[in-house]
């Protein structure tokens, strides 16, 4: 009773700040990629214009409006909501300057969630990442094309002197691409992308200077771009969105590849740290799916060490897919690493089709929680080693790199949930 109560009023303040200060809004949504995109589109505008964009994972039907009236969450606290709340009222009748631009990432756990956030969030430009042919989040659906409905309503609820920014790789997006009478702007590799990528180069021979490099066409012009620190191909499609929006808020190719020098893997997100025993970490594990960790092990493979390991937990929310995807995710994992490390329930598919793979049994361990992986990966980890840690947000696979950091006083700037609610 308590949260509906409170999903109303933020739902009210939200939709009073928006009337008074009418800023252009972003929406980013889809099955991955959207917290990256989020990033990358506000490092390309916040050079140009005053730019607010979620924080955390503030991206449902609280977090969003959180979001709008720059305010925190109260937590399980009544009072402290009220504190929260207060600040919003105060904002809304003496702020003078807000933002000309919010960039809201919007979540979808179940059929109505978009829906809900589109209509009293009008979007001016809406950003479809990735769906895909593998399926992510349908613990709550049907099928996943239920996911892709769900996710296409952000694109078909803008106007039609808007602009829906799509990736053109991705078939399932391409289908629903019609519900929306904006203009469109499809990026991706394929030919016929009207923000097309080229020339991509992941350059992981020194991890010390990894980065990722491409050229980019865009109406006969081309721009070569380079991401420092940035590790995985896949991240290109974010880059992509992120460049189609500073496109339509005027700044040219140059700009939006300086601009993009700037930006940071987020916490948890294929993030390089340095390990124990002069080890290296690839810290992937803000959250976990099926593509996600295909492409995470894709990174890896491509990364010439004496040694690699993955240390793998739980995708969660896959419903009927989960052992499939389980087992899939393991597959490419006895490719690509030399050691794995399974953490969680569901996670007993994937060391069991990592021995059907190949991987001897004194090569794949599992462990219940993350805590016996992280003590058991200390033990393991050899000087040089590669080490790439990746699950889904309930596994908390964030604990095992802390374990093994080079320099655990630095995980609260470093890791992602090390907030004391978390702990």
């Amino acid at each position: 009773m308590f949260k509906n109560v409170l999903i109303f009023i933020l739902r009210i303040l939200a939709q009073i700040m928006l009337w008074r200060f009418k800023p252009a809004i972003i929406g980013v949504t889809g099955s991955v990629g959207k917290t990256s995109t989020k990033e990358a589109i506000f490092c390309v505008l916040k050079n140009k214009f005053d730019v607010r964009r979620n924080q955390k994972n503030y991206n449902n039907e609280i977090g969003v409006p959180l979001t709008i009236l720059g305010i925190g969450s109260g937590g399980s606290s009544p009072f402290k909501w009220a504190k929260e709340i207060f600040s919003a009222v105060y904002k809304i009748i003496f702020t003078r300057k807000y933002p000309k631009i919010l960039v809201l990432e919007m979540g979808a756990d179940k059929i109505g969630d978009i829906e809900y956030l589109t209509d009293f969030v009008k979007c001016r430009v809406g950003v479809l990442t990735v769906i895909g042919q593998i399926p992510v989040h349908v613990e709550f659906f049907r099928t996943p094309e239920q996911v892709a409905k769900e996710k296409g309503k952000l694109i078909k609820s803008l106007p039609n002197d808007g602009f829906a920014i799509l990736n053109f790789d991705d078939e399932r997006i391409k289908k629903i691409a019609g519900v929306s009478g904006a203009q469109k702007i499809f990026f991706g590799f394929n030919e016929g992308a009207d923000l097309r990528a080229n020339q991509a180069e992941v350059h992981l021979e020194d991890l010390e200077n990894a980065h990722l490099s491409f050229k980019v066409d865009w109406q006969g012009t081309s721009a070569p771009f380079r991401l420092n620190n940035i590790l995985g191909e896949h991240l290109i499609y974010s880059i992509l969105a992120a460049i189609a929006a500073g496109l339509i808020f005027k700044i040219n190719l140059v700009e939006i590849s300086q601009s993009l020098k700037d930006l940071c893997p987020s916490p948890g997100r294929l993030r390089l740290i340095k390990g124990i025993k002069n080890s290296w970490l690839i810290d992937d594990t803000y959250n976990s799916s099926p593509s996600a960790s295909l492409a995470a092990l894709k990174t890896l493979s491509q990364i010439k060490a004496p040694r690699k390991i993955a240390v793998f937990g739980d995708m969660l929310e896959l419903g009927a897919f989960s052992e499939q995807a389980h087992r899939q995710v393991a597959v490419a994992a006895a490719k690509s690493a030399d050691l794995f490390l399974a953490v969680g329930e569901r996670a007993i598919f994937m060391a069991d089709q990592a021995k059907k793979e190949g991987l001897g049994s004194e090569k794949v361990f599992y462990f219940a929680s993350a805590e016996e992986a992280g003590r058991k990966l200390q033990n393991l980890i050899r000087e040089g080693d590669v080490i790439l840690v990746k699950g889904s947000q309930g596994v908390r696979m964030e604990k095992i790199v802390k374990e093994v950091m080079a320099e655990p006083q630095k995980a609260k700037e470093l890791l992602v949930r090390q907030e004391k609610e978390w702990e």
